[in-house]
């Protein structure tokens, strides 16, 4: 196995050389000439830095553990999340994504704490306390950040409000002279927890009366609920995202109501597709954070982890008004 003394051979440089360019200093000045020497010879030897031992003598890692979601979580928010990947890289992060189907808070902060990450950030499928910030911050995580309605003691919190989302989408229904609002609920697990506060802001407009829809993202679903769609007294429907609404919307075409006359149809996550249908989809746009503001608000709790953990307002939601409203 080749080691950096041999790179450094090869290059003819010193071996600290070798370690400031595979290490990306910037407190060290170096020539482009010797980096580009010492990469080449890097290459051409096969050598890889050992990721433990320059841990050591950092002081910690720079791996950044992201849990994956177990939850279909939407293109919207699969975009959003290769971004701040991207973003984190550019700053010399490696992201390390954690299966962690199955685990509860003690048994996920357990499992993370193992591959000593320097930051962790929870995308609020698995519900931590403030005894499982602890255990990952024993362990060295400089961070810890998460995503959720609620506050967690000792982490940074990424707050993401999705009953505007519902609240934006009734007021919009009301506008447009509707009020008997059917209000999609995804039927598949681990969605509630975008789906549970969608229905409760839809609810908190006033003059909307909501019925709760239970829908499967099936054709078979859709055809039942747009059945007895007659039968409901409803005259218009939110369907908790763009998907679930282009589901829906065919299904009651389908079942030869029309849209928007007898049905309006809103969505939500502003989907390319949703603007390609006829008629096209009303939606609300929902205005995420760019993936390099997150990645920046984790590099600075990580060169500062003594500083007052923050709450970050994440996202805002527009009403778009469209053919189907």
């Amino acid at each position: 196995m080749p080691t950096s003394a041999d790179v450094a051979r090869l290059a003819g440089v010193s071996r600290a050389t070798v370690s400031y360019v595979l290490n990306n200093a910037e407190a060290v000045r170096i020539s482009e000439p010797t980096r580009r020497k010492v990469r080449e010879a890097a290459e051409e030897l096969g050598y890889v830095p050992h990721a433990a031992a320059r841990s050591l003598r950092a002081g910690h890692t720079r791996i950044v553990l992201l849990p994956t979601s177990d939850v279909p979580v939407g293109p919207l928010y699969s975009a959003f999340l290769n971004e701040l990947q991207w973003a984190l890289r550019r700053l010399d992060y490696t992201v390390v994504q954690y299966g962690s189907l199955g685990l509860t808070g003690d048994e996920a902060a357990r499992a993370w704490a193992e591959l000593r990450p320097v930051a962790v950030i929870s995308l609020g499928a698995i519900a931590l306390s403030a005894h499982n910030v602890a255990t990952l911050k024993r362990a060295g995580a400089r961070a810890v950040i998460t995503l959720g309605p609620e506050r967690v003691p000792g982490a940074h919190a990424l707050v993401m409000d999705q009953a505007e989302v519902g609240a934006r989408a009734a007021a919009h229904l009301v506008e447009r002279g509707r009020r008997r609002i059917g209000v999609i609920v995804p039927e598949e697990e681990g969605l509630g927890l975008f789906s549970g506060p969608r229905l409760a802001g839809a609810r908190s407009v006033a003059s909307a009366e909501v019925e709760p829809l239970p829908l499967a993202y099936t054709e078979e679903s859709a055809a039942a609920l747009a059945g007895r769609w007659r039968t409901l007294g409803l005259d218009a429907a939110f369907a908790y995202n763009d998907e679930y609404a282009m589901l829906l919307m065919r299904a009651l075409q389908d079942a030869g109501l029309r849209v928007p006359e007898d049905v309006a149809v809103m969505g939500a996550d502003d989907l390319l597709l949703g603007r390609l249908l006829r008629p096209r989809l009303s939606t609300v746009q929902i205005e995420m954070p760019t993936g390099d503001h997150l990645a920046a608000l984790v590099d600075r709790a990580v060169r500062d982890p003594s500083r007052i953990t923050e709450r970050h307002d994440l996202m805002a939601a527009v009403a778009v008004r469209r053919e189907s409203t």
